[in-house]
């Protein structure tokens, strides 16, 4: 079965970076699209970022120009660099995979991982 897990994750502080990553398995990585979530408390999980199989990548306003999302097919592994973090940007953070309809709707993606938490302290 497909499996996804998140690492990465924890405190830093504003203007700081972390780099996340999502292992995959269960499945032909490379003709997969990928895609990073975040959920904060109290809200509803929204649409950070996607990469195609072909390497296409598209980014919420939030965080364009901030994150970077990549794969690399032989590891089975999508990263999302996370530089100049916010306060704003503490949530969980999931990787999502098997997507069916419009990428930015977490209801379009079938796989998800157990999430990991990322805090920016102001």
């Amino acid at each position: 079965q497909v499996q996804l897990v998140e690492s990465g994750g924890g405190l830093v502080q504003a203007g700081g970076s972390l780099r996340l990553s999502c292992l995959a398995s269960g499945l032909t990585f490379s003709t997969y699209a990928m895609a990073w979530f975040r959920q904060a408390p109290g809200k509803e999980r929204e649409f950070v970022a996607h990469i195609t199989r072909r390497y296409t990548t598209s980014y919420s306003d939030s965080v364009k120009g901030r994150f970077t999302i990549s794969r690399d097919n032989a590891k089975n592994t999508v990263y999302l660099q996370m530089n100049s973090l916010e306060p704003e940007d503490t949530a969980v953070y999931y990787c999502a995979t098997g997507s069916s309809g419009i990428v930015v709707r977490a209801t379009s993606w079938g796989y998800w991982g157990q999430g990991t938490q990322v805090t920016v302290s102001s």
